[in-house]
């Protein structure tokens, strides 16, 4: 399966477990007296849309190269990355808001089944986090990890509202608001996922050179085409789920242009075969001195 339908589908698989998990938050939380459960349900329907973005974003990456787009057009991966830790920054900053209005504002403790809800949704989102991180790590998708750190922050906050519900519970009266300052925790943690997801999305707008495994494979498989004595200068630059590369190759001195011609080729398809995830390579030919 290509890399592309890969993250679709995982993709997919976010979209409804988002979709359940909201509404189930979202009853619990009201019939429960927790707001904690509610800030869940509200950051769940934010991935519910991020999802949707990530979705939109892959269909619109399948797009094969044009002539306004040489490259292909991955580089939308990264800016629905920035869309979706927007998303994130949002749903933190509205939790923090209702819950500092819901500390000083005197509401009943939450219920105690609201407990073993939130046990079965982190044990669930904790499950969805590594499903979907091991398929960004397959896909080499920056979207799919950021909709996986979604997971994870769903994960962190519900931690956060367990503990919070059972002080409630288990304290009585007076602690009516551990719930609320856990979901308040909770914002915090949400705004350093969000930092995590932007950077690496960041970094890949702004082709920053961090692939330095790849291009050591890069350089290994080199040497293995008849002809290559070597490989200098190597540039590594990801648009979506593939990398283009830019790669000096050193050769005798002595051999025609058309040998030349022939073993850059040689080299370009040798690269597309044994490493996966490549997109365009770019050869530049070096005499051997």
């Amino acid at each position: 399966m290509k890399s592309e339908e890969k993250a679709i589908r995982t993709t997919y698989f976010s979209l409804v477990g988002n979709t359940l998990l909201a509404i189930i938050k979202a009853l619990a939380g009201i019939f429960g007296n927790s707001f904690a459960l509610i800030a869940d349900a509200i950051e769940s329907t934010t991935d519910i849309f991020s999802s949707f973005l990530v979705l939109l974003g892959f269909k619109y990456a399948q797009r094969p190269a044009d002539e306004n787009h040489p490259y292909g057009h991955g580089k939308i991966e990264p800016l629905i990355t920035f869309l979706v830790v927007t998303f994130l920054v949002l749903s933190a900053a509205l939790i923090a808001h209702q819950a500092i209005e819901n500390i000083q504002t005197p509401h009943p403790s939450p219920k105690s089944w609201t407990l073993y809800v939130l046990g079965a949704i982190i044990i669930w989102k904790e499950v969805s986090y590594r499903i979907v991180m091991k398929k960004s790590k397959e896909t080499h998708s920056t979207s799919l990890a950021a909709d996986a750190w979604h997971h994870r922050s769903d994960a962190i906050t519900s931690v956060m509202a367990f503990v919070g519900i059972s002080i409630a519970v288990i304290f009585g009266e007076g602690y009516e608001t551990a719930d609320d300052w856990a979901a308040l925790l909770a914002s915090v943690f949400i705004l350093y996922n969000g930092y995590l997801i932007f950077r690496p999305a960041l970094g890949e707008i702004m082709d920053e050179q961090v692939y330095d495994d790849l291009m050591e494979e890069i350089r290994v498989v080199s040497l293995t085409v008849d002809g290559v004595r070597g490989t200098e200068k190597c540039f590594i630059r990801k648009a979506g789920m593939h990398y283009n590369v830019d790669l000096h190759a050193i050769v005798s001195a002595d051999i025609s242009v058309k040998e030349g011609h022939h073993i850059s080729h040689q080299l370009k398809d040798t690269l597309h075969d044994e490493i996966g995830n490549l997109g365009q390579i770019l050869i530049h030919i070096e005499p051997h001195e």
